[in-house]
Order: C-alpha cells, then sequence, then structure tokens
C-alpha cells in the first residue's frame, strides 16, 4: 500500500508538473494566439456580413493555427477560439461599420447614410466589351493556364473604365458586381485621397506636426505628410507572422492608433521609408480625434461624397477607422476611387481635392533608404526613382493602388483609363497578368 500510494504521489506530481507547464507555456504563447483567433473570428464574421459569402476559409489568406481553430456564431458576435475553449476573441459586426474586435460590442455610434447617387459606375448597365476586351479579360482569368494554375491566379474581379465610362467587366463563379471586396492596402491610397478631402476643406495640412499629446519627444516633429508617405521614422516590422507589430495591431490591439503612437523613433522623421501600415492607421486615429467624427470619417468626407454606397471602413474598438486595410467596395465602386484620382479630385463638378494634391501625392520624394521604391504619398508610380519604368510595358504616366493578395487599381492619366483587378493570389508576388491585362486595354482602347 506504501509504495502504490508512493506511486499515487509521483504520478500526481508529475501531472501537476506537466500541467504547470502546459498551462506556462499557454500563458507565454496567448498573446500570439490570438492574433490567430483574432484573425478568424474578424476575417469570418466580415466575409459573413460584409461581403455576404459562406467560406471565410476560402475567401481570405490561411492562418496557420486553422487546424485548431473554432469559428461560432454570424457576426453578433462571431468567436474565434483554439480547440473551442482557448485566447477567445469576438468580432461585433455594426451596420454601415462592418466587423470590429472587441471583447464587448463596441459603442460606435450611427453610420452615415450613403447614397449612390452622383456615381456613374454604381448603376450602370452591364457593358458590352469588344472581342479585343474579352481576349483581355480571358488572360485576366487565367485563360491558357492549367485549372490549377488559374486557381492560383485567383481572379474574382476586373473592372475597366475609359473616358469615365464603363467599358468592360467581369466575374468569378460567386461574386458579381454587388459583391463588397476587400481591398487591404488600397485602402491607404483611398486614406490619402480623404486626407486631400480634409485639406480642402482646411481641417488638416501636409505640414502639421506634434500630432499626439504624449509626444513630447522627437516623435513631435513627425508630419501628416511623413505618416502618409510612412517616412515617421517609427519602429515596425511589416511581415504578417505571429507576433509582429503589423498582427498585433490588427488582431490585439482594441485602440491601433495608440499602439502605433506608443512605438518608439528608429529613424529620425523624413530620412528613413518604411513601408508601415501603422502609420496610416496612427493618421486616422489623429483624424477621427481632431474631426469628432470617429468611426464615421471616411463616410462623410469621402465615401458620402463619392456615392460609394457599398463601401464599409472598418474600424478598431476605439472606434479608429482601419485605414491601412479594412476597406471593403464592390469592384465598381473600386472604380470610382480610380476615376476620381484621373479627375484630380473633381466629382460631379466640384474640387473636393486641392489642384495639386494628386501631383504631389504621385511625387518620390528622396530618401536615406526605402524598402518600397516608387512610393509617393500612398500611391505608387511606374517611374522609379533612378528613372527606370516598373512596369515598361505599361506608359509611363500610370500609377496604382495595391493591396495584399492581387487588389490593384491602375489609373493611366494618357489613356483616360482605370483599370480594377480583385482576386485571391497570395502565391504571387507579383502577378504579370495585371500588367499584361492593362496593356491589353491600353491596346484595345487606343
Amino acid at each position: 500500500m506504501k509504495i502504490l500510494r508512493r506511486v499515487l504521489v509521483v504520478v500526481a506530481v508529475t501531472l501537476l508538473v506537466v500541467i504547470a507547464g502546459a498551462v506556462g507555456v499557454y500563458w507565454w504563447q496567448r498573446p500570439m494566439l490570438l492574433t490567430g483567433t483574432g484573425y478568424a473570428a474578424h476575417n469570418a464574421c466580415a466575409v459573413n456580413e460584409v461581403a455576404g459569402r459562406d467560406d471565410p476559409a476560402s475567401d481570405l489568406p490561411p492562418n496557420p493555427l486553422v487546424p485548431y481553430l473554432r469559428v461560432d456564431g454570424a457576426g453578433d458576435p462571431t468567436s474565434g477560439t483554439l480547440l473551442g475553449v482557448l485566447a477567445r476573441q469576438q468580432a461585433w459586426f455594426t451596420e454601415g461599420f462592418g466587423c470590429t474586435l472587441a471583447g464587448d460590442r463596441p459603442a460606435l455610434g450611427e453610420a452615415s447614410v450613403i447614397s449612390s447617387d452622383g456615381n456613374p459606375f454604381a448603376e450602370a448597365s452591364a457593358p458590352e466589351a469588344t472581342p479585343a476586351l474579352e481576349a483581355a479579360l480571358d488572360g485576366a482569368f487565367g485563360a491558357g493556364l492549367s485549372a490549377a494554375d488559374a486557381d492560383a491566379l485567383g481572379t474574382r474581379a476586373v473592372v475597366i473604365a475609359k473616358g469615365g465610362e464603363l467599358v468592360a467587366e467581369r466575374y468569378a463563379d460567386g461574386f458579381d458586381s454587388d459583391t463588397p471586396q476587400l481591398g487591404w492596402s488600397m485602402s491607404k491610397s483611398v486614406t490619402d485621397l480623404m486626407v486631400g478631402v480634409l485639406a480642402k476643406q482646411g481641417v488638416v495640412s501636409l505640414d502639421d506636426d506634434h500630432l499626439r499629446p504624449e509626444w513630447t519627444d522627437g516623435r513631435a516633429d513627425i508630419t501628416v505628410e511623413q505618416l502618409l508617405r510612412m517616412t515617421s521614422g517609427l519602429e515596425w516590422d511589416e511581415t504578417y507572422d505571429l507576433g509582429t507589430p503589423i498582427t498585433r495591431m490588427l488582431y490585439l490591439e482594441p485602440d491601433m492608433g495608440g499602439f502605433v503612437a506608443s512605438l518608439p523613433l528608429e529613424h529620425e522623421p523624413g530620412t528613413v521609408q518604411e513601408y508601415s501600415s501603422g502609420s496610416t492607421t496612427l493618421l486616422c486615429a489623429v483624424l477621427a480625434e481632431r474631426t469628432g467624427l470617429g468611426a464615421d470619417l471616411p463616410r462623410q468626407t469621402l465615401l458620402g461624397r463619392l456615392g460609394l454606397a457599398s463601401a464599409v471602413f472598418e474600424p478598431d474598438a476605439a472606434g479608429t477607422p482601419v485605414c491601412s486595410s479594412y476597406l471593403w467596395m464592390t469592384p465598381r465602386d473600386w472604380a470610382a476611387i480610380g476615376q476620381f484620382a484621373l479627375q484630380n479630385g473633381e466629382w460631379n463638378g466640384e474640387q473636393l481635392l486641392p489642384d495639386d494634391w494628386m501631383a504631389r501625392s504621385l511625387d518620390v520624394l528622396p530618401v536615406d533608404a526605402t524598402d518600397d521604391p516608387g512610393f509617393g504619398m500612398s500611391w505608387r508610380t511606374n517611374v522609379l526613382p533612378g528613372g527606370d519604368l516598373r512596369w515598361p510595358e505599361l506608359p509611363e504616366d500610370t500609377y496604382y493602388a495595391a493591396g495584399h493578395d492581387g487588389q490593384k487599381v491602375l489609373v493611366v492619366p494618357s489613356e483616360d483609363l482605370v483599370v480594377v483587378r480583385m482576386g485571391f493570389t497570395p502565391s504571387y508576388d507579383e502577378d504579370p497578368s495585371v500588367v499584361q491585362l492593362v496593356a491589353a486595354a491600353v491596346a484595345a482602347l487606343g
């Protein structure tokens, strides 16, 4: 009996050590796990509630925790957990504002109603493309590729506008002209336009500094323009992996702008360009507070004035629009964004941007170092700093907005052309079919 008791004591102690070790490992890794469950909850909520689709696993990029994740609910809230019990995160749906990660339902106020009146693309009849444009669309959707390669290409929508009118569009199975699609970092280019509207109104200036009251050190010198150009000098890592600043901001921090503002300076402001989703979201935190508009900032300043009725700019739990990443719109409304930029900020006879805004947005300033050559004020240019063309096949004046997984709005002023390509292309770093699509459109419409 004594031997049995000793064995039981040893087994019990061993189990306690194992359990304590497991608990310790869980709490050590919990912040990393929360980014995974937050990702799952937010994406499931947005794909279901914003896009109106029902398969988040196939709609958005993969998550390394997928085999262990469980997603429950449908936006009220949608929860993501590890093994059904651990690292719970919740995403709440609010009409007009989409999905927000928060412990409790966020108080975001009422979203301004947006009418599509004045948006020439929203209710336009489906265009009848010419044979040459049909061939361009075929290429963009992987005609001639194997079934596996066409699936990897993952094109979901193409919209082409010439002279302010739709001339061609096509959608993948399960998508149509009414399906909002996530622009990811194309949201940054839209933010530049939104700042331009506020600059025209005199609410903000590119030279504004002392943007946060707690910035009493060198960060006080950071300007609005430097946040748009991503030359703020704030420490950042854009690597999409568990536990990095970008995933921590998006899936772990309730106040994303506050998190970014807390980071130290890594470089003197204005000297080094480092691609940073944090910079754009921090800027929108500043603007949301300055205007008092909170989560409604994009709707009242830009989206409503362009008639982008499908647009949903999702906020964080603090009510800051996540201007780096979370703008959903139909491809036609994305085309309207390109058209607005092409028209230099004129819309239905009203000049909404300063006259030189787009020129300044496309002016690539010299810096000591950059990880994104040709990046201006949140738009990218075809002409690189050395004078070479990024895409020699396209006109020199081409510029574009780009987002994760192959989202692009390309503008070609010399051809009066806007081309939108949406898709799910995680295996293609630089999808050549986008360049081929625009080149084919230029040739077909020239």
